[in-house]
């Protein structure tokens, strides 16, 4: 069975609310989901899963939240080379320039992206969870 890594940090419940959704689809494909977020998770835990979905809401200027976010992403973006990966996020302005320049990096750092990022406006509609089931079922 395999073992999919959730990882997500939220500011306001959107984007956790896209990770449960993200497990849920993990789930119903048969395989494990664990959802941690972003403090709780490091380079150290990469080889202990199969496949990650990283999920982060857009903050100031379209970018990853900066004070736990993001040193964990960079901590651990090189170690992702050719592990299955796949990208979510909530914003509340912009046009998703954050997960674009993210989805960007990830590929970059060898990452092998199976399915394109899924972002909600706000919290996540029926759409976009569902979006974010198919997501998790991708990665499964």
């Amino acid at each position: 069975m395999s073992k999919i890594a959730v990882v997500y940090w939220s500011g306001t419940g959107n984007t956790e609310a896209m990770a449960n959704a993200v497990a849920e689809g993990v789930k119903e494909k048969g395989a494990e989901a664990e959802l941690i977020t972003a403090a709780d998770f490091s380079a150290d835990a990469v080889a202990g899963y199969d496949a990650f979905a990283f999920g982060c809401p857009a903050m100031g200027a379209e970018v990853l939240e900066e004070s736990e976010f993001q040193p964990m992403w960079d901590s651990v973006k090189g170690a992702l080379s050719g592990k299955k990966t796949a990208l979510f996020g909530s914003y509340g302005w912009g046009d998703g320039e954050w997960i674009r320049n993210w989805q960007d990096d990830a590929k970059a750092a060898g990452a092998d992206i199976v399915t394109d990022f899924v972002m909600a406006n706000d919290a996540p509609d029926d759409d976009a969870v569902a979006a974010c089931k198919a997501l998790g079922a991708a990665l499964a």
